[in-house]
């Protein structure tokens, strides 16, 4: 089955590919790896803002890292169009807006690590980061950035 049918047979959508808030490029493609710059939480309604361990939840965070990666593989769309062509998610970092106690970083990346199995299967396995930071861009819950493999 393709991801495109994939995707419209579990009711997601993917959003328009976010323009970048500076001077960067969204992607970089080099040989068969496909670099997307970190994509942070939105969703329809505008940023996903908060701080993890402060007011926002381990399940708010991880609906926030699964916005993320929809942001991910509409860049990636917008860098290869063909999703097909996806051999092997590749690595996630995950950059969690979180007090300097809050621990549970891996259980918020998961929204984004789940997403990216439920779209692509086993090539949707990947190597992982998850990691705390003591702020992020505009207040967001999550950052992440991806390393995909096409053909």
């Amino acid at each position: 089955m393709s991801v495109e049918q994939t995707l419209a047979d579990k009711g997601i959508t993917l959003p328009e590919a976010p323009m970048p808030a500076a001077n960067y490029v969204p992607f970089v493609q080099t040989g068969n790896l496909v670099f997307i710059s970190g994509q942070i939480s939105a969703d329809e309604n505008g940023l996903i803002t908060g701080k993890l361990g402060d007011g926002t939840s381990v399940e708010d965070g991880a609906s926030a890292a699964r916005r993320c990666g929809l942001a991910l593989i509409a860049q990636l769309k917008a860098a290869v169009g063909d999703l097909d062509r996806v051999t092997r998610v590749v690595k996630l970092t995950g950059f969690v807006n979180s007090t300097p106690d809050f621990t549970d970083q891996p259980k918020v990346i998961n929204g984004c690590s789940d997403l990216m199995v439920e779209v692509f299967g086993d090539a949707g396995r990947h190597s992982r980061a998850a990691v705390s930071a003591p702020s992020l861009p505009f207040g967001v819950a999550v950052e992440i950035e991806a390393i995909f493999e096409i053909a």
